[in-house]
């Protein structure tokens, strides 16, 4: 068990006159991974993040560690082989958070039960020893069986395969809180406004507190650039000095000259509806809908997801809202393979992602016309300019790992970081590592891996504040909101509710009902006036409304 230190205590470390060896910005998947990692090789570490971890993409998943079926379809074998291993990693090192599950795809023509079936014979294959089960073919029977929420009419068989599934935001966190245990000092609600430099290189940077307005400035020999699809935000901060009309220098805040946006976004949307409309415990794949794209209906924490799009977006909102056509598109394509088609009252979230894919370039490095974002690649890419800012983008959740490891050793090379061995993440447990229950089920105290005792011992561990409406359920204790604040950095409303108990993701009106209770707990925790939850109110309302 390891408790963060308060905030108060951790924004002291952060005033120290020091100089870190490694500054990340950024609190998702990959700025955490790479903090964890670093810390785990001896390295200084201090991580910050301007909203709460994993309040951006890396909350937002369709909740899949997978290998990538169809980038298999594309013939990325490379990535798919790294995927698959890393989602081995990711399922050995946090059971508790990761485990495996069954998808199985209907096959409505004589054709399909086959040609998809040998395409993932080869997904197996390429898993090797981490595979987590045979493809099997399956009749009608069989099929309906494993799904039985699926549209009999016109069924001819399907075929099951195996993936993994996991609870992103609570991954993230238990990343952050074993980057703490090792040394790191991360800050969430604590916000980069600008970088340090020094003789024309990165050296560190300014910050501010969103609590207390309090600034600073840290150094560091090394700073990563880790936010996501925001990483050309913080790419044109990176401006030198440069001389002004009287000769001395003058700051610069335009970016360096011939900066390109690395980022294409992408945003993928999700519908959560009651788990009745596909019960049991396989997921739905269907690997080609009518235009082209992937449907998912995965069971998840009591509910089921369907999802999602893939849709070209110019603007980087931190609320991103979907389209009505993805919303329309993913009810449609629903209504095709559900026996019982989920219309818009039965939503009962919806939220949105957007994924940071990384733009093609021409022949001369120019960035190239992006006219859609399925087809562009989801690996990852390093770029280190030259004032030494190390930025990374693209990738996805499941090769988080991997990705830390390529930052670090990129960083190295370039003599930014001294030489130390990696590896040691491969096989790290996170805190809290432990057999768990199906994650299809209602969250829980099994949520909490080998820290559900300790859990427990809190005040309010009989106190239900929220009941799974299908099941009955205990699912959202006053313990478990007193355990988001003095274990899991937990500062507001929105993060114990978003990201701590993922009520917002599963039902947004429950998450409205339970708002004030919540609040309550935090100012006793904190010892602070009761927060003005209008804000969260309003974020609960997005969640819950489709567009016409």
């Amino acid at each position: 068990m390891s408790t963060p230190l308060p905030r108060d205590a951790l924004l002291a470390r952060l005033r120290e006159a020091q100089d870190w060896d490694l500054a990340v910005v950024g609190g998702g998947a990959v700025g955490l991974g790479v903090a964890l990692d670093a810390a785990v090789r001896g390295f200084s570490v201090v991580l910050l993040e301007s909203r709460d971890f994993a309040a951006g993409t890396s909350s937002r998943a369709t909740k899949l560690a997978h290998g990538g079926v169809r980038y298999l379809a594309q013939g990325d074998i490379p990535l798919v082989r790294e995927a698959l291993h890393e989602r081995g990693a990711m399922l050995g090192n946090a059971p508790h958070l990761a485990q495996p599950l069954p998808f199985v795809m209907p096959g409505y023509h004589w054709w399909e039960r086959g040609f998809y079936g040998v395409g993932l014979k080869a997904y197996d294959a390429l898993a090797g020893r981490q595979g987590l089960g045979g493809t099997e073919w399956l009749s009608a029977q069989r099929t309906r069986e494993l799904l039985p929420g699926v549209q009999p009419r016109g069924l001819w068989g399907g075929v099951r395969y195996w993936d993994g599934q996991f609870d992103d935001a609570r991954l993230a966190l238990a990343i952050a809180r074993t980057a703490d245990a090792r040394g790191a000092l991360l800050l969430n609600h604590c916000a980069v406004t600008g970088l340090a430099h020094d003789r024309g290189q990165v050296r560190g940077l300014h910050w501010r507190c969103a609590e207390s307005g309090e600034e600073g400035l840290l150094r560091a020999r090394c700073v990563v650039n880790a936010t996501g699809v925001w990483v050309d935000a913080l790419r044109g901060m990176d401006a030198l000095p440069v001389p002004g009309a009287d000769g001395r220098a003058e700051g610069g805040r335009a970016g360096r000259p011939g900066i390109s946006p690395l980022v294409a976004p992408s945003q993928g949307v999700h519908l959560v509806v009651d788990r009745a409309f596909l019960p049991g415990g396989h997921a739905l794949l269907v690997p080609k809908t009518a235009d082209g794209r992937v449907l998912f209906a995965v069971p998840w924490l009591g509910k089921t997801i369907l999802g999602t799009t893939d849709t070209p977006r110019s603007d980087l909102a931190l609320e991103p809202e979907p389209f009505p056509e993805e919303v329309a598109f993913i009810l449609r394509e629903s209504a095709r393979y559900l026996a019982r088609a989920p219309g818009r009252a039965d939503v009962r979230s919806v939220w949105v992602g957007l994924r940071p894919l990384v733009k093609p370039v021409g022949p001369a490095g120019a960035e190239a016309a992006v006219q859609g974002t399925q087809s562009l690649s989801r690996e990852h890419t390093v770029q280190i300019a030259p004032t030494g800012l190390v930025t990374v983008t693209g990738g996805k959740w499941t090769t988080y790992r991997a990705m830390a490891e390529d930052v670090l050793a990129r960083a190295m090379a370039r003599g930014l970081l001294p030489q130390r061995a990696g590896g040691a993440t491969a096989r790290l447990r996170l805190l809290g590592a432990a057999p768990g229950r199906p994650l299809s089920e209602p969250p829980g105290e099994h949520l909490y891996g080998s820290e559900a005792a300790a859990l427990r011992a809190l005040p309010g561990a009989d106190r239900w504040l929220w009941h799974d409406a299908e099941t009955g359920r205990g699912a959202c204790s006053e313990a478990m909101v007193r355990f988001a604040v003095r274990f899991e950095y937990a500062r507001t409303v929105e993060d114990v509710l978003a990201r701590r108990s993922r009520l917002l993701f599963l039902d947004a009106a429950e998450a409205a009902r339970q708002a004030p209770a919540v609040a309550a707990i935090l100012a006793d925790e904190l010892a602070r006036p009761m927060e003005d939850i209008n804000g969260f109110l309003q974020l609960a309302g997005q969640y819950q409304r489709l567009p016409a």
